[in-house]
């Protein structure tokens, strides 16, 4: 195991060197500087070094916290420790939205991380929203080779005008392509980013069949290596400022090199269990973005069906609101 550890740290440092974007270079953003509580009261705690943050969830409320920024484009990461033993029920987001202000027609990027019963694996699921397109859920939901509760793992976010990619400790798990049919579905108006704790008991594990039980509160969720690197956008002209550097980040980012994509490609063969791809009872006929591996689809038809649900938009509140106006994928895992 320590063989194989040392492996993905070498293979991760690796890999950004030769796409010529370094996760590590980039700069960290403390909480004073880049966010706001969202709402959670107590159930927020930010450590002495000003850049780690916990989120709680017990008996009362959940948590969170979201960038005093909007954001056009740009590269948005933090390392996460999940909850440990029981955590059924348990909904960790790492997302992108603006539903403050654009409440019907609002674009979404998400990392969910979805709790387990004991003894069984957290889970993690990706989705984008354009335009309003909730009724056409983009949902994947992946396995991890590694237990997220033991130590700190980072998950990144790449938006560009072109592309959505989610990285995990830099390996690329997921890309979006923006295609002409997709039309309005491609996020592309400017959002906030958004790290909370709910309570998803209706449908996080097994469809609803094991909610939170809170006798195993408090859960809690740590933050830190938080990275806002983007062009910010002027909540009153709604224009981006994308310093050079930046934007060359974000050109930088989205160009996967070939070891990236062989490991992308190992990543899911190995650890993705659900696409909406294949989906034949929410879909008849894919989206016009997929392509269909007919592999693929035979292998993920063993999994159970699966339930989603989505990130309460009671979070975006009236205060928030107010505000705004002024893996390695190598074959050896």
């Amino acid at each position: 195991m320590e063989t194989l550890s040392r492996l993905l740290v070498f293979m991760t440092l690796f890999s950004g060197l030769v796409s010529g974007f370094a996760l590590q270079d980039l700069p960290i953003t403390s909480f004073e500087e880049g966010y706001t509580q969202l709402f959670g009261d107590k159930n927020l705690f930010i450590h002495k070094d000003g850049k780690s943050v916990r989120l709680t969830l017990d008996e009362r409320t959940g948590s969170g916290f979201v960038s005093n920024d909007l954001y056009l484009h740009g590269f948005f990461s933090a390392s996460i420790k999940l909850p440990s033993d029981y955590s059924a029920g348990v909904v960790v987001a790492f997302y992108m939205s603006n539903g403050d202000m654009y409440e019907k027609n609002h674009d979404e990027i998400d990392f969910e991380f979805l709790g387990n019963i004991r003894g069984k694996e957290w889970r993690i699921q990706t989705n984008i929203y354009g335009n309003g397109s909730t009724h056409l859920g983009r949902e994947e939901r992946y396995n991890l080779w590694f237990d997220p509760t033991e130590d700190f793992h980072q998950y990144s976010i790449l938006w560009s005008d072109s592309h959505i990619i989610f990285f995990v400790d830099n390996v690329p798990i997921r890309e979006v392509k923006r295609t002409a049919s997709m039309g309005g579905d491609f996020p592309s108006k400017p959002m906030s980013l958004y790290t909370t704790i709910w309570d998803g008991s209706k449908w996080a594990t097994n469809g609803g069949k094991y909610g939170v039980n809170y006798k195993y509160a408090p859960y809690i969720a740590r933050f830190s290596d938080l990275v806002l690197h983007g062009c910010p956008v002027d909540p009153i002209e709604q224009f981006p400022r994308c310093d050079e550097g930046a934007a060359e980040d974000i050109r930088a980012a989205q160009e996967i090199t070939p070891l990236q994509r062989s490991k992308m490609d190992v990543f899911r063969r190995k650890h993705m269990t659900y696409s909406y791809c294949y989906d034949r009872t929410r879909y008849k006929v894919a989206l016009s973005e997929c392509v269909v591996n007919p592999a693929e689809a035979q292998r993920l038809r063993v999994y159970d069906p699966v339930t989603f649900g989505g990130i309460p938009r009671r979070h975006h509140n009236g205060k928030h609101r107010s505000k705004r106006s002024r893996v390695d994928g190598t074959e050896s895992i």
